[in-house]
């Protein structure tokens, strides 16, 4: 089914009356949030007895026009599953979030960043236009240019808190059948973003074309730059979902790149088997348990759980305390830097905190639209850095937090932001100056002024 804009009336497919009717069930003053099976949230949550609402009939795809370039999907249909209609025809999404389960309307509402983000800007950038559930219980289309354009303009970064998107209509590209990689070391942080500002500015490098650019900071004096190009190459191509792992291929010796050739498909999953490194953390990358781990467990959404499943028993915790130490304190980050402080940033960042690799990817806004909840500017080269582990906890006296404080200033300092699918700790006012609180109260009480929908700030650094 399209979605089809000839009147205002159209026809609710089967899971919008579904979800309709959850949010109808639940009483008047009581809040209300999706009811998921998975999520790529690192907040925790409170105890609540907030009801879920029912998605289970919005997570398919529901049109591949491959002569407009677009896809209808679901709100909580998972890239998996739309890359999966739309590569066989030659096509995938401007920008593919690089973990398998994250939903198209959670990379829009709580942004998502890849390899093609230095020449297609974020995921909300490719939205065309959206149907969101609002607090008021209804259904309402948002484009750039309708009655409900503010919220169009307002939901990417609202994290569910203005309403929930049950379908979109978004834009596609054509790819070819495999990626060709090279991995180019660098000795100098200061040389690599110099080579950043290079591929954004012409799209190649040393004469090559580029259509992919992510990069990993293994030290101050071993870091890389990964740079794609579409390919219809036939030939061997590597397969990081066996016994090999993808980020040890991409370190080596000597001047020259290391060439590598992907299937499409394996290369837009390429982090999600080992969730980029964190696998380390469970002996997944040991020989000898890789071995005996099935293939079909190697992917985020088991090692997600795993983690779920060790903050509710506590284990790590316990284990830290038998060795006297307090809980270790989990930093788990995406920043946006500008590109020209990104360098003094991350030297900063391995002086004082103990966490390696770190992932880069370079990303620029598509036009001059501007997106108040997240602020970037229009013209801007920034460089997401994620860092994804955790560090020795507080000491007496020391503050909750300490690493995670630190960093949030930083990257104010540096005129960053951050993400806020984990642990945040700003101030009321600092958060309202960062993440658009005067334009998010207005959009608040238009969509959902009766409070159904927890505050952003209450979910983002209250644990709501």
């Amino acid at each position: 089914m399209s979605m089809d804009r000839t009147g205002p009336a159209r026809v609710r497919t089967v899971g919008e009356r579904r979800l309709l009717e959850s949010f109808a069930a639940v009483p008047p003053g009581e809040r209300v949030r999706l009811a998921k099976r998975t999520s790529n949230l690192f907040r925790a949550r409170e105890g609540t007895s907030t009801r879920g609402l029912d998605t289970s009939g919005l997570t398919g795809v529901r049109v591949v026009d491959a002569g407009t370039l677009t896809a209808d999907v679901d709100g909580m249909c998972t890239y998996e599953d739309l890359v999966a209609a739309t590569l066989p025809l030659g096509l995938a999404p401007l920008v593919v979030p690089q973990l398998r389960t994250i939903t198209v309307g959670g990379a829009v509402t709580g942004l998502g960043i890849e390899s093609t983000s230095f020449r297609n800007g974020l995921p909300h950038e490719s939205v065309l236009e959206m149907d969101v559930l609002t607090g008021a219980g209804e259904i309402v289309t948002a484009t750039a240019d309708n009655e409900h354009a503010d919220l169009f303009r307002g939901f990417p970064n609202s994290y569910g808190s203005l309403g929930y998107a049950t379908c979109l209509r978004i834009e596609l590209e054509r790819v070819g059948t495999c990626v060709e990689v090279r991995h180019v070391r660098f000795h100098d942080l200061d040389a690599l973003c110099a080579a950043i500002a290079e591929v954004v500015a012409t799209r190649s490098h040393e004469g090559e074309e580029v259509d992919h650019v992510d990069g990993v900071v293994f030290s101050r004096d071993e870091a890389y730059l990964t740079l794609g190009r579409h390919s219809d190459r036939t030939g061997p191509t590597s397969d990081y979902t066996g016994q090999q792992v993808y980020y040890r291929s991409i370190q080596h010796d000597g001047p020259s790149p290391r060439r590598d050739l992907l299937t499409t498909h394996d290369y837009l999953w390429r982090w999600d088997t080992d969730w980029f490194w964190c696998s380390r953390a469970f002996g997944a990358q040991d020989p000898r348990v890789r071995r005996w781990w099935p293939r079909r467990w190697r992917r985020s959404s088991v090692y997600w759980r795993l983690v779920a499943a060790d903050r509710r028993v506590g284990f790590s915790d316990r284990l830290e305390a038998r060795r006297g130490n307090p809980p270790r304190e989990r930093v788990v980050q995406d920043v946006e830097i500008p590109l020209g402080q990104t360098a003094a940033f991350l030297h900063w960042f391995l002086d004082e905190v103990p966490i390696e690799p770190i992932w880069l990817c370079p990303l620029r806004l598509r036009d001059h639209q501007r997106w108040p909840l997240y602020p970037l500017e229009p013209g801007r080269t920034y460089v997401n850095v994620g860092f994804w582990s955790t560090v020795p906890g507080p000491g007496p006296g020391e503050e909750l937090g300490a690493t995670n404080r630190a960093i949030e200033r930083r990257v104010d300092e540096v005129g960053g932001h951050k993400s806020l699918y984990s642990d945040s700790y700003y101030s009321r006012s600092d958060f309202d100056a960062l993440y658009g609180g005067d334009a998010y109260a207005v959009l608040k009480a238009t969509y959902d002024p009766d409070g159904r929908f927890p505050h952003l700030y209450d979910k983002a650094v209250r644990h709501a």
